[in-house]
């Protein structure tokens, strides 16, 4: 395996725009502000490892699509209970 010590890892969009860089030495990088259930093809962004000392990039690999996860709902608050002859009726903001 190669030591990636000094590297960065780039994420480019399939058009070129450098979309983030990691820190030196560090394989991971964030792709934000995408709208929850959106479906991202392969090769929508391209990921790229540079040589931090001498600045030279590899080849830019296709990343594996994935769909935004889209999130849960707030959780209930203020919830009540009030009781019935024969069970309760719950409210919950």
């Amino acid at each position: 395996m190669a030591d990636r010590s000094k590297d960065i890892e780039v994420v480019y969009d399939k058009t070129g725009n450098k979309i983030g860089e990691s820190e030196v030495g560090i394989a991971s990088v964030a792709v934000t502000g995408l709208v929850a259930g959106t479906v991202v093809a392969d090769g929508d962004y391209k990921i790229t490892f540079k040589d931090s000392v001498t600045g030279l990039e590899s080849e830019k690999v296709d990343v594996k699509g994935w769909t935004v996860l889209t999130a849960a709902p707030e959780a209930p608050t203020d919830v009540t209970a009030t009781p019935t002859n024969d069970g309760a009726v719950i409210t919950a903001k």
